[in-house]
């Protein structure tokens, strides 16, 4: 049977370029709560030479996850690959006053580690053993700043850690993916002008910004079977930006 891969956040930029990298050797299913990009997205990969299939859900939302996780796992399916990519900054402006502050926090974490806890967690009895894997996408921001948003994705390291030492007899493997700046998303929005895009870029050694492809190339080696031996890590890509830190 064909292996299974689930993209979570996998519609647009990053979570796309994944699902792309993952189609050549798996049937992938994309996630995610926006149903017509979902289905767009699966659309496009599929013509592409692909098997992939969209289901919406808010990952959020426990009852969403549950039925998601039953569609997925449909007919005794098992899971291949888990790459948790969704998320993002769901409070990009910064605030003084207390009540603000409450709410940026609150929005951050929920939005960023309850879609990755909740989902894994719900999978987890259909993972792969041995064999399995599970990668999550951070950030650079849990490295350096951002308030909230840097805080919400820090909160994944040693979640995702622990679950390595609780999965490995299994032959699980659970890595982390922490990006510098990549262009080709919708993270940035309105901020993203050839100005920003130039100064974000030449924060890196390497003289360039990431592209998609780059994070892709790299959950599809710790996706794959020559990654057996990396569990429990926290991988950096960001062009040398932030260098030495795991």
């Amino acid at each position: 049977m064909t292996k299974l891969a689930v993209v979570s956040g996998g519609g647009t930029g990053i979570g796309r370029a994944i699902a792309a990298e993952l189609a050549a050797r798996h049937e992938v299913v994309l996630l995610g709560r926006r149903a017509e990009v979902l289905k767009q997205a699966a659309e496009e990969l599929t013509r592409g030479g692909g098997s992939v299939r969209a289901v919406a859900a808010d990952l959020c939302e426990p009852d969403d996850v549950r039925r998601a996780a039953d569609e997925i796992t449909d007919g005794g399916r098992t899971v291949d690959v888990l790459v948790n990519n969704a998320g993002g900054n769901f409070a990009p402006h910064p605030a003084d006053d207390l009540a603000t502050i409450r709410e940026q926090y609150l929005r951050n974490l929920g939005g960023n580690v309850l879609p990755v806890v909740l989902l894994t967690q719900a999978l987890l009895p259909a993972l792969r053993r041995p064999g399995g894997r599970i990668v999550t996408v951070t950030s650079i921001a849990a490295f350096r700043g951002n308030a909230s948003y840097g805080a919400a994705k820090a909160a994944l390291h040693p979640w995702s850690t622990e679950l390595a030492g609780q999965l490995a007899a299994g032959g699980i493997t659970v890595n982390v993916v922490a990006p510098g700046y990549v262009a080709g998303t919708e993270f940035f929005r309105d901020r993203m002008t050839p100005e920003f895009h130039r100064q974000r870029s030449a924060q890196a050694p390497v003289g360039r910004g990431g592209t998609v492809t780059d994070i892709a190339g790299l959950v599809g080696y710790l996706a794959g079977a020559g990654a057996g031996f990396v569990t429990g890590q926290i991988i950096q890509i960001n062009g040398g930006a932030l260098m030495g830190r795991g």
